[in-house]
């Protein structure tokens, strides 16, 4: 598991730990007895220098601290990547980078900072890189969920969420795809409580000359579609390069 995010108020705990340390070591300081009026003064003055001083220090660093999510409790935000089996499609470094989240691929999308929620409702179309591309040709990009309904019920396997056709090798190498879009980009929608999902991406090298479409009767709709079909008719071969996420409803 990777750390992705600090926890947020982390600066300002920090602050209130510096604070009482510096305090207690003032007090250590100051004399516990004096028989002298102008020492105890003195002594005082010391004690309430460095506890305005300190306190300064507390209020800036609660100033600069604020937590990115203020509504998200404070809590520190993993990254877990995905074990065996599903780690095994993993398969030739492609990249599928959210915002704040980064690459996702091979991973979960956690819960924390209402990810899943972005994810499913506010994020539009990721970036995707591949940093093998061949400059001089183009690829197929494909991302379905093969889990629709469920992992345990996948009877509409499998869900277009997203195709790419015509997509350059120069462009996927920096992730700023400018392909010609089959299928537009479909949000990661899981149901409640049909467990998580695999969002699949398939890369394909675009045979030269080829015409990618969808048929007629694969644009009425996105569920069920029979991807090897449209793989085979295009003699689109293996993918080049392979990954996955996975996440589930954000409420459950």
């Amino acid at each position: 598991m990777n750390l992705i995010s600090s926890t947020p108020g982390l600066g300002l705990t920090v602050a209130k730990l510096f604070f009482w340390l510096f305090l207690f070591f003032i007090v250590l300081q100051h004399p516990r007895e004096s028989s002298r009026a102008g020492a105890g003064r003195l002594g005082r003055m010391e004690l309430l220098g460095a506890v305005l001083l300190a306190a300064s220090l507390l209020g800036t660093t609660a100033w600069g601290a604020q937590a990115p999510w203020p509504d998200e409790p404070s809590h520190t935000c993993f990254f877990q990547t995905l074990g065996s089996p599903d780690s095994e499609f993993c398969r030739g470094d492609l990249e599928v980078i959210y915002p704040q989240l980064g690459d996702v691929g091979c991973s979960y999308i956690p819960q924390c900072h209402q990810y899943r929620w972005r994810i499913s409702r506010e994020w539009g179309s990721p970036r995707v890189r591949y940093p093998r591309a061949d400059k001089s040709k183009k690829y197929v990009l494909v991302l379905v969920d093969p889990d629709a309904p469920s992992r345990a019920d996948p009877k509409n396997r499998f869900w277009r969420h997203w195709l790419l056709a015509d997509v350059r090798g120069t462009d996927l190498r920096t992730g700023d795809l400018k392909g010609r879009v089959l299928t537009d980009y479909v949000r990661p929608t899981p149901p409640p409580r049909s467990g998580y999902h695999r969002y699949q991406l398939r890369l394909y090298e675009q045979p030269a000359g080829q015409h990618i479409a969808l048929s007629p009767e694969e644009l009425l709709s996105l569920g069920a579609w029979a991807m090897e079909s449209f793989v085979e008719r295009f003699r689109l071969g293996s993918p080049v390069a392979s990954t996955q996420f996975l996440t589930k409803h954000h409420e459950d």
